[in-house]
Order: structure tokens, then C-alpha cells, then sequence
């Protein structure tokens, strides 16, 4: 294990550095000036001048070609600096952190809603295979899977805020109001969950063992639980580190509608205004985090699942 560890610890920083080249060449093919849209910002209602822009491009280091404005800024973060906001001027690590909690608590909230439901719903859809409850369930997952996460955030703010006032419809702090930004976000991996979980479960209850479990006269609960469960469950733990990053990309527009103060509404603040520090720093800093949980992910799987030999992988 720990030479699988060593080997996919080493392939992270090519992996980042990929994934920071391709963002920093794609943000820089946008249009729009991003020394003009601060000026703009900054005194609204006039039009800046030719050489006022070109003044605070020199200042900012726009003024250099794309490889040596890359290059300084991976130097800058090998160093641990991220650089700083055109807009506010603050430090973009600052500013990540500042919104990590939101997004880490609404991320949460999010995974945990579509574990609670896809497991025990999985579980009961293969175990009752053919059902009006197997029928209903898969239903619920390809409806899941098929409605877009900004178009459920406003069918539920229309229906629980503003016809039956139950829920707020915006904001951050108080636990009523992340209830319907962690329904809108976990519904997709909640669907994609349960249906891995039900073809998982009903491929393991066809195994030689459950048949043998089931022979020796154990009741159906036992052998389902006790002998089928485990392994039925190893292909969810591979799928939440995909998952996370699914939550982490929905979380943009998620946070963005219901007015949640997280890393989602600050990447859209930034790319709006074209606040290259800030969006690059993001794009590095969710692909560390997707990177490491995806590499937890894949450890817990090898530890729970003793068939696979990292020898063997060829990984």
C-alpha cells in the first residue's frame, strides 16, 4: 500500500500543474480587459483613458507574455502565495479560506442528504427487485439524474419559501437555511448513488456465497446484510470522491441562487469581473482538494475490499 501511496502522491503535482496550465490558458482566452473592468469598478460611471489602462495593466503584470505571467505565477505559488485580487487588492488565499466553511458546510450537508437516502433506497430496490418500490425508487433516480440542479433550486424556493413560507429562500448562518441549497445540490449524486448501489447489491446477491448463505437457511435480512452489504457498498465508496467534485462544480450555481456566501458565488463574482488571481487560485485550490479526496477514496477502497492486490493493478 504504501508504495501505491508513493506513486499516486507523485503523479499529483504533474496532475496539478496540467490542470493550472489549461485554466490559466483557457481564463486568458475570454474576452474583456481585466485592467479596464477594475477601473470601472473602481470609479463607476466614467470611462477609463488608453493610458490609464495600460498604466494598470504594467501594475497588475499584464503587460508580459502569457508563459512569463504563468510562470510567475506558479512561482508565486510554490512560495505559498496566490497572489492578490485585482477587485479588492486582498489576498486569494484569504479569500478561499474566508469561503471554504460555507462551501464545506453546504458540501456536507449535501453528501450526507444523498447517503442517507440513496443507501438504505438502493439497498431496498435490489432486495425488492420488480416492486412498485423498485419501480418508484428508479423513477426518483432517473428524474434525479435528468433535472438540473439551478432548475430544482427554483421549484423549491417557489414552493417551500414563497407558497408555504417554510423554508428561507437565501442566506447563510442558521440550519433552516441550508435545507433547500443541499436538497437543490445532493439530488444528482443522491440518483447516480442509488442506482450504483442497486446494480451493485443485485449483482452480489447473484454471487456463489449469497446462494451458499442462503442454502445453509440463514434468513433473507441476514444474508443481505451480513454477507451481501459489505460488498455491495465498495463501488459507493469509490463514487464519493466523485461525487465530491460533482458538489464542489454544482455549488456554483447552487450558491449563487440561494445568495450562500461560499467558494461557488466567489468564483462567479471573479469570472464575471475577470479576476484572473482569484479564479486561478480557485481552479488550484478545488483540484488539490478533489485530487486528495479521490486518493482517500481509493485507499479506503483497497483497505476494505481485501480482493484487490496493489501488485496486481499494474496502478
Amino acid at each position: 500500500m504504501m508504495a501505491y501511496l508513493v506513486r499516486r502522491l507523485a503523479t499529483l503535482p504533474l496532475l496539478l500543474l496540467g490542470i493550472s496550465a489549461v485554466s490559466f490558458g483557457l481564463l486568458n482566452l475570454a474576452p474583456g480587459d481585466p485592467a479596464e473592468m477594475v477601473l470601472r469598478q473602481r470609479n463607476p460611471g466614467q470611462l477609463p483613458s488608453a493610458a490609464e489602462v495600460e498604466a494598470l495593466r504594467r501594475e497588475l503584470g499584464l503587460d508580459a507574455s502569457l508563459p512569463a505571467q504563468y510562470a510567475r505565477w506558479v512561482s508565486g505559488t510554490l512560495a505559498g502565495d496566490l497572489g492578490q485580487s485585482y477587485g479588492t487588492e486582498q489576498p486569494v488565499a484569504a479569500q478561499l479560506a474566508r469561503r471554504t466553511v460555507p462551501t464545506a458546510l453546504l458540501t456536507a450537508g449535501a453528501l450526507a442528504l444523498a447517503l442517507l437516502v440513496a443507501v438504505p433506497a438502493g439497498i431496498l430496490s435490489a432486495q425488492r427487485r420488480g416492486s412498485l418500490l423498485d419501480i418508484a425508487a428508479r423513477l426518483v433516480a432517473l428524474v434525479g439524474a435528468a433535472v438540473p440542479s439551478y432548475a430544482l433550486a427554483y421549484g423549491l424556493i417557489i414552493l417551500f419559501a414563497v407558497k408555504l413560507s417554510w423554508l428561507p429562500a437565501v442566506g447563510y448562518g442558521s440550519p433552516a437555511q441550508v435545507v433547500l441549497p443541499a436538497v437543490a445540490l445532493s439530488l444528482a449524486p443522491m440518483a447516480q448513488l442509488m442506482r450504483l448501489i442497486r446494480a451493485s447489491m443485485l449483482e452480489t446477491l447473484g454471487q456463489d456465497y449469497v446462494r451458499t448463505a442462503r442454502a445453509k437457511g440463514l434468513a433473507e435480512q441476514t444474508v443481505s446484510f451480513r454477507h451481501a452489504l459489505r460488498n455491495a457498498l465498495l463501488p459507493a465508496v469509490a463514487a464519493t470522491g466523485v461525487n465530491l467534485g460533482y458538489l464542489l462544480s454544482g455549488a456554483v450555481i447552487v450558491e449563487t441562487i440561494f445568495s450562500w456566501p461560499g467558494l461557488g458565488q466567489l468564483i462567479v463574482e471573479a469570472a464575471l469581473t475577470r479576476d484572473y488571481p482569484v479564479v486561478q487560485g480557485f481552479v488550484a485550490y478545488i483540484a488539490v482538494v478533489v485530487l486528495l479526496v479521490n486518493l482517500v477514496a481509493d485507499l479506503a477502497l483497497r483497505i476494505a475490499d481485501p480482493r484487490l492486490r496493489f501488485g496486481h493493478q499494474g496502478m
